[in-house]
């Protein structure tokens, strides 16, 4: 396999075309790509990074290699085998090891995307998002019985509209824990961009998480003090963020508060 053209660079992550060379073959297929010593998905023999968006129709596979050590695409593969094998839209993962992981290759836009051409409204895009975080927290836990699958990045940027439904990429935040968290950490996402005057993005966001907080679980199964608190706190000590998006931390947590009150965990 030939690494081809770089398609995204994100914040800890870059994602390239690969390219099976001429007359390559092997035991995993005709691309001849040999199985790493990480996990391969079922069929077979990922804060908001855009090195993710791996959209077109070149190929079936990509590379999404991460950069100075950051990550461990492994791990991130084994939560993504296991959600997928419990009907979760995720890419199909083909080999990983710890800094890099071959993945499907998705066509077709991000949320986002979608949104901004005018495709999707911004109240479906807070409902299916809303819609895949319950999906998400249904899901059985592969580790702690009382917790559930995370997913802890889950904004417009990271689901790919595909020809057979939105996908979710980007797992590198992926952990186990309370549903509040991932509800917490989606809400301070969108609330961050909704509150800066300058992002032009900012009334889409607003409506989309007036969207997304609407059609939360309820109780503890949906956004809790603890959750949000914890969600600030950890956007807070994420060294990605800027100055500016960290000003942005007081405004978007009332914003949110403004929209619906977190219950106690």
């Amino acid at each position: 396999m030939r690494t081809g053209r770089l398609l995204g660079a994100g914040r800890t992550a870059d994602v390239y075309e690969l390219h099976a060379d001429e007359g390559e073959s092997g035991p995993h297929g005709p691309d001849g790509l040999a199985e790493d010593t990480g996990t391969v998905a079922p069929g077979g023999p990922a804060d908001r990074d855009g090195a993710d968006r791996h959209t077109g129709r070149d190929g079936p596979w990509v590379l999404r290699r991460y950069r100075d050590g950051s990550g461990d695409a492994a791990a991130e593969a084994e939560v993504m085998e296991h959600v997928r094998s419990h009907g979760y839209p995720v890419p199909r993962v083909r080999s990983a090891n710890r800094t890099e992981m071959v993945l499907e290759r998705l066509s077709g836009p991000t949320l986002l995307e979608a949104c901004a051409g005018g495709r999707v409204a911004p109240a479906e895009v807070g409902a299916t998002l809303a819609r895949l975080l319950r999906t998400l927290h249904a899901l059985p836990p592969r580790h702690r019985p009382a917790s559930s699958v995370l997913h802890l990045d889950l904004h417009p940027e990271n689901v790919l509209l595909t020809p057979r439904g939105p996908q979710v990429i980007d797992w590198n935040n992926t952990e186990e824990g309370p549903p509040g968290l991932d509800w917490g950490v989606s809400a301070m996402i969108l609330a961050q961009v909704a509150v800066a005057p300058s992002d032009p993005r900012a009334r889409l966001a607003h409506a989309t998480l007036v969207s997304l907080l609407a059609n939360r679980s309820e109780g503890a199964s949906g956004l809790t003090e603890d959750g949000l608190a914890e969600a600030r706190r950890r956007r807070t000590a994420n060294p990605t963020m800027s100055v500016h998006e960290n000003e942005l931390m007081g405004p978007a947590e009332e914003l949110i508060r403004g929209l619906a009150d977190p219950a106690e965990a």
